[in-house]
């Protein structure tokens, strides 16, 4: 079922007074639209058609309604396979309802209120794919190039911001770590030799992260470059990530600065850093990683948490199934 509400509705519940009164509250003193007043209605006339008969006559007795008939109704439309967002939504507009009959002394009590809604399910990981998380990476150079081709002046504090920006978004995507976790890295934590980098997760917790060879590269040019443009720009204790000033860069920069690349390279500015996490997950998941070792490398205590990421994985195996098996593709158009 598509979350239809295929459950029959009271077509004289919009005569009975209480209900008449509740639409007024509504619209009087909660300022609802008529299109949230209609909806509210539409839930409490299935309410009545399920309690007395879609053939039932107003006044409606509520304060006869009962817990146990609260609970069967919602379970009706769980049973008849309604979206857990439809059900919350029934029992909102319900405990809304009963909640105003009796602030107006018509029940004694709201047999809605104990009642919890079905889990809504948590959404997958919006992922970028290899080839538009390539896209991005390059843009920060590939917008340089297209400065000094076009013969347009290109500033130091551009070079500079350019490599910066690389070596971080590379960092993130390599390591797959949190941008709170990246941010405040200083060059004594980087192991060049090793391809390795120590960080602090949360609660403290440091975990070994491994910096592909692209990464590397970006951060010795970077570390070549800061120390051209500040005395102890490349030193052990500096800071990796500093702006055009020499100063610091903090997660909202990094937001910043990736909306900048995106828009560059074409791709959706409501991205955050965050979702070249997700990529690497789903990528090293895609290419045959295993479970525990991307947990590991994300810094999950949990690997429920990390299993999010093989739905995600089975979502793309499935769309480029039925985009590329012959009998898929003809079984999806009948």
């Amino acid at each position: 079922m598509s979350g239809k509400d295929h459950l029959p509705s009271s077509r004289a519940a919009h005569d009975d007074e209480a209900v008449r009164r509740f639409r007024s509250h509504l619209l009087a003193e909660r300022n609802a639209s008529d299109h949230t007043a209609a909806g509210y209605e539409q839930d409490i006339s299935q309410f009545a058609a399920f309690r007395w008969g879609a053939d039932a006559q107003p006044p409606f007795e509520w304060a006869r309604v009962t817990p146990e008939d609260a609970r069967n109704f919602l379970m009706a439309f769980a049973g008849d396979g309604a979206k857990a967002t439809t059900t919350r939504r029934k029992l909102a507009s319900m405990r809304a309802f009963f909640r105003h009959l009796v602030r107006a002394g018509a029940v004694e009590a709201n047999p809605f209120a104990g009642l919890r809604g079905p889990k809504l399910p948590k959404p997958l990981p919006r992922t970028l794919s290899v080839a538009d998380v390539t896209r991005f990476l390059k843009a920060p150079e590939e917008d340089l190039n297209r400065r000094r081709k076009a013969g347009l002046p290109v500033s130091p504090e551009q070079v500079y911001a350019s490599l910066c920006d690389t070596a971080l978004f590379e960092s993130l995507y390599s390591t797959g770590c949190r941008i709170s976790e990246v941010v405040p890295l200083v060059w004594r934590q980087i192991n060049f030799s090793s391809g390795a980098v120590i960080v602090t997760g949360k609660g403290a917790k440091q975990r070994l992260c491994i910096l592909g060879k692209p990464a590397l590269k970006a951060l010795r040019n970077l570390r070549e470059k800061a120390a051209e443009r500040w005395p102890d720009g490349g030193a052990d204790a500096t800071a990796i990530f500093l702006n055009e000033r020499g100063r610091p860069l903090g997660p909202r920069d990094a937001q910043r600065r990736m909306k900048k690349w995106l828009a560059v390279a074409g791709l959706p500015t409501d991205l955050t850093p965050h979702k070249l996490r997700h990529s690497f997950a789903t990528h090293l998941l895609d290419a045959g990683a295993d479970l525990r070792s991307v947990q590991e490398m994300l810094g999950h205590s949990s690997l429920a948490t990390t299993q999010i990421y093989t739905h995600v994985s089975v979502e793309h195996l499935k769309d480029e199934y039925m985009k590329a098996h012959p009998l898929a593709q003809r079984r999806n158009d009948e």
